[in-house]
């Protein structure tokens, strides 16, 4: 039976299969979370929003690509699971879930997201990896206590400046995307902790010395002639991480050379594969 089955019992609307699915919902569960991931799910039984206690919600890796709007009536709900999903766009009622801490929406088909995410002013951690994003959704910058931002593996090329204005942000995670240069915005963000822009396409990496609270850069796999300069204790994940400034500064020099007689020789049709 398994999923196959699961897959065609989410097709019937009947309370009885419902039931199979997801159990007897009649009970709120004790440590008040309710795990209803890998189910097959194509709709959220109206059955789950009546726990108005509910703290923790995983719907992850199902059906999904619509949410009843009686889900904004778990008022308590402080993290939703969305990730390995199908979603196009986020429901509006995750926007009405006012202690709402973390947000998984990884793996869906999401390109933008609602003015209305804004609202969220206690959301601290915000997953939106593997996703459609071609553009930076700014609304993320009116979410003042944002702490981790995942952002991998979409195609977004830049970072508006209004990111700058999130001071609880410590993580950002930005790797699998388009950008061809490191972010002027993020050189601003002294109180960043972690900066990853593992899988970009990124050449020349400025100096980060002057970001004090630094710990860790993730750097690897850009076509870079440089390392970026930081300061001492700070981790560096990439090419060049274990030399000195003076060895880097040898080794980027012959490979900055590399690369220009490597560009010479590509036909101009071919340029955006470099």
């Amino acid at each position: 039976m398994g999923n196959a089955m699961r897959g065609i019992i989410a097709f019937i609307p009947s309370e009885r299969c419902q039931r199979f699915l997801v159990g007897d919902l009649r009970e709120m569960p004790l440590d008040r979370t309710l795990d209803l991931s890998s189910r097959q799910l194509r709709r959220l039984p109206l059955a789950a929003c009546v726990f108005d206690e509910l703290v923790k919600l995983y719907l992850s890796d199902n059906n999904l690509s619509s949410l009843p709007a009686e889900l904004q009536g778990l008022k308590k709900l402080q993290l939703l699971a969305l990730d390995f999903n199908c979603f196009e766009e986020l429901p509006a009622s995750v926007c009405r879930l006012p202690q709402l801490s973390i947000l998984y929406l990884g793996n869906n088909r999401l390109y933008s997201l609602p003015r209305e995410l804004g609202e969220l002013k206690d959301l601290n951690t915000l997953w939106l990896e593997m996703n459609c994003f071609t553009v930076f959704p700014k609304v993320v910058c009116d979410l003042p206590n944002l702490k981790t931002l995942h952002l991998g593996y979409n195609q977004i090329q830049s970072l508006p400046g209004e990111l700058g204005q999130l001071e609880e942000l410590r993580s950002i995670w930005l790797a699998g995307n388009q950008l061809a240069e490191f972010p002027p915005v993020l050189l601003d963000m002294h109180f960043l902790a972690v900066i990853d822009v593992d899988r970009n396409k990124i050449r020349r990496f400025p100096s980060l010395c002057h970001m004090q609270g630094l710990k860790l850069v993730i750097y690897d796999h850009n076509p870079c002639v440089n390392a970026p300069v930081v300061g001492e204790g700070v981790r560096r994940v990439g090419r060049w991480a274990d030399c000195s400034d003076e060895e880097q500064e040898d080794e980027g020099s012959k490979a900055a050379s590399e690369t220009t007689a490597e560009v010479t020789e590509v036909h101009p049709e071919e340029e955006h594969n470099i």
